[in-house]
């Protein structure tokens, strides 16, 4: 009963959807890959919204019901019948009705399996897609034949593409650089890699003069001209990469560079991406729990190794979900990676004794590794570990929960539904 309730509501609002987008009009960016989604999309979002009318997709809502969400710019009713009732109903008075409505739609679109994105997507007709990036085992693997189903699943967000559309991709993922083969539409490339429209260099981790670290700084070269850009309060190349995508589509769209920049240098990061934060026993926390893959926990672990600390670097990983067969491989890797980059390793879930296998491999001593069941238990245990000026980073998928464990080191708890994930009553009250 409840999945034919839950498909004849998205039916009903995909219908509401495509009458809006009939009605108003908007130009549509639409962004897809398997990372780096959700930070690409506030980043353009930044941007957009210094110059033009836009709407973003909220929190992830990317889904065959998150998109409509976004369109008619209604809430989730989640398992509550008289709220989807209350959000058709404001659905069909858009349509009937005039109002004000945005000029720019950033809608984040995710597959999760085969055929996923004709159901999600297909019935859009978009003006610009950006393409994150695939990474070597990605996200929901499990639920595909092949890493080659996956990635073509993810590029027929393409055909969404009008004729006199935008292209944006990543040059530095060779998968994603390929897909510039698939269209004739104008594209334009980012990233490190020579050749890339958008050329970036030079990232590294920015400090204050006593040695805190601030955020990262980086420069990009684009038509002869070189310019510094500057993003702070997060670390990671996944917020570089997110401003770049930002800053190739300014470049696409000849919008003013300079002014984009500015509007990237403290612009609202969604939480539990790579977010600093002051935690418990004078130490600091880069929280980035809003979900994990093998390439996104490489990249934060990495990012660990590079920030000046003056205690130890402790890295907090829970298991990564729906991996399927490379589950113990990708989790040995990422062990291998840790043990290059931190002085403890505390390890969360059935699927993470791998990471800790992979730690011992590489060469890290058993007693500096610590195992535990869940977030909770380990939220106990590290808000106790932690002493003055060490750094500790906390990831781990979704169903893992690894916030609970930031919650427990964060300072600021009177702020904390905002300042981490998944803290709305209907997230609180799931085991």
């Amino acid at each position: 009963m409840k999945l034919i309730l839950k498909k004849t509501i998205a039916y009903i609002l995909k219908l509401e959807s495509q009458l809006i987008l009939s009605k108003y009009k908007p130009r549509i960016i639409a962004i897809t890959g398997s990372v780096g989604k959700t930070s690409t999309k506030d980043a353009v979002y930044a941007v957009f919204s210094k110059v033009a009318h836009v709407r973003k997709s909220e929190k992830s809502y990317n889904s065959e019901i998150g998109l409509p969400l976004t369109i008619l710019g209604i809430p989730n009713g989640w398992n509550n019948p008289f709220i989807w009732l209350k959000n058709i109903c404001k659905g069909l008075w858009l349509y009937l009705m005039p109002h004000k409505y945005p000029k720019w739609l950033v809608l984040e679109v995710g597959v999760g399996k085969e055929g996923d994105m004709r159901r999600t997507a297909s019935w859009l007709k978009t003006d610009v897609v950006i393409i994150t990036a695939i990474g070597e085992t990605p996200a929901h693997i499990e639920f595909f034949n092949s890493r080659k189903n996956l990635i073509e699943e993810k590029s027929q967000l393409i055909k969404t593409l009008k004729k006199d559309g935008l292209l944006i991709l990543n040059a530095d993922d060779e998968d994603v650089f390929a897909m510039k083969a698939k269209t004739r539409n104008i594209t334009i490339t980012y990233g490190f890699k020579e050749g890339a429209d958008l050329l970036a260099s030079g990232d590294s981790i920015l400090y204050s003069d006593t040695d805190v670290p601030k955020g990262v700084i980086f420069r990009i070269d684009e038509g002869g001209t070189s310019l510094p850009v500057v993003i702070k309060g997060v670390f990671g190349r996944n917020h570089v990469y997110a401003s770049l995508a930002a800053l190739a589509l300014t470049s696409g769209l000849k919008f003013n560079m300079i002014n984009a920049i500015d509007a990237l240098k403290n612009y609202d990061i969604a939480p539990g991406r790579m977010r600093l934060h002051l935690s418990v026993n004078d130490s600091m926390l880069i929280d980035d729990t809003y979900n994990s893959s093998p390439f996104a926990c490489k990249s934060a672990l990495l990012t660990l190794g590079q920030v000046k600390s003056s205690g130890r670097k402790i890295a907090v990983l829970g298991d990564m979900l729906e991996l399927g067969k490379h589950t113990v491989e990708a989790h040995k890797d990422v062990g291998k990676v840790a043990a290059k980059n931190c002085d403890a390793l505390i390890v969360v879930g059935a699927r993470a004794k791998a990471i800790k296998e992979g730690a011992i491999e590489a060469g890290m001593k058993e007693e500096n590794i610590f195992e535990f069941l869940n977030s909770q238990e380990a939220g106990g245990f590290v808000k106790t570990f932690v002493g003055r000026g060490d750094l500790a980073l906390v990831k781990g998928s979704q169903g893992m929960r690894m916030e609970r464990v930031s919650e427990a080191l964060i300072l600021d708890k009177e702020n904390k539904d905002k300042l981490l994930v998944r803290q709305d009553k209907d997230w609180l009250k799931k085991s």
